[in-house]
């Protein structure tokens, strides 16, 4: 498959997202991204060489990066998905286990070439929303959902369908964000009994869409380029939801 313009993007070939995926990969671990003790060495996720041929190279920094976000509550109990690109038309997902113990193993494929989802083992409609993001936008490598208690509390208090935040220099570490003073909206999304139903609410905002995206009572969804910038655009949204939920008790707006 060669180079192909997809909304103004460019779209990678499956071999090019892998050999991009490898030095990625390579340079996260040798610059030491995330402390020592997450480090795939320390967490002893193998991988052989029978398995290593079909699983992205980077489904071993999603299973780190996963045990960051379990280790700061943000996933209890087997809650949560996190995903990573695997192709141009599929992904690797996270399947219901405790999150504290994700391996690359744990990993299930997920695929809608044809339209059609489909799942490697288990049901492929909980990571519906997941493959919407990926398929709104192609760039996109990694895709995080969290229940942290915040933004759960958060997404219950604000009636709205979006929130404005502004003022805030954590701004800046959102995606598009370049300063404090620029007003950023946070998309809300009214739970639904299935999650195919919640991605056809999310296609229908999706200009709307920036980094993140909150469910009412269901979770928050962030996505980015990379695995670290998806990671990046997580925590910076859970301060500033923590933030403006600490800001709204002091005024009296909860």
């Amino acid at each position: 498959m060669g180079h192909a313009s997809t909304s103004g993007r460019t779209r990678l070939s499956d071999q090019q997202l892998a050999r991009q995926a490898k030095n990625d990969l390579a340079g996260f671990l040798s610059d030491a991204i995330i402390p020592d003790s997450f480090t795939y060495r320390r967490l002893n996720i193998k991988m052989n060489i029978a398995t290593s041929h079909h699983l992205n190279p980077y489904a071993i920094q999603l299973c780190t990066i996963g045990r960051w976000i379990a280790q700061k509550n943000w996933l209890p109990a087997t809650s949560g998905h996190l995903s990573i690109r695997a192709a141009e038309h599929s992904c690797l997902v996270t399947g219901h286990k405790d999150n504290a113990e994700f391996s690359p193993q744990d990993l299930r494929t997920v695929s809608w070439a044809d339209g059609d989802l489909r799942c490697s083992s288990g049901s492929a409609a909980d990571a519906a929303l997941h493959v919407a993001l990926y398929q709104l936008f192609p760039q996109c490598k990694a895709v995080l959902h969290s229940h942290s208690l915040s933004s759960t509390v958060f997404s219950r208090v604000i009636r709205a369908d979006g929130y404005p935040i502004s003022g805030y220099e954590m701004q800046k570490g959102l995606a598009g964000c370049e300063h404090a003073d620029q007003a950023v909206q946070l998309v809300i999304l009214d739970n639904a009994p299935q999650v195919p139903e919640l991605a056809a609410q999310l296609r229908q905002r999706a200009g709307e869409l920036r980094s993140a995206v909150l469910v009412r009572g269901h979770g928050l969804y962030v996505w980015g380029d990379t695995p670290e910038q998806a990671k990046r655009q997580l925590e910076s949204w859970e301060f500033l939801i923590s933030c403006e939920l600490e800001r709204l008790k002091i005024a009296g707006g909860v």
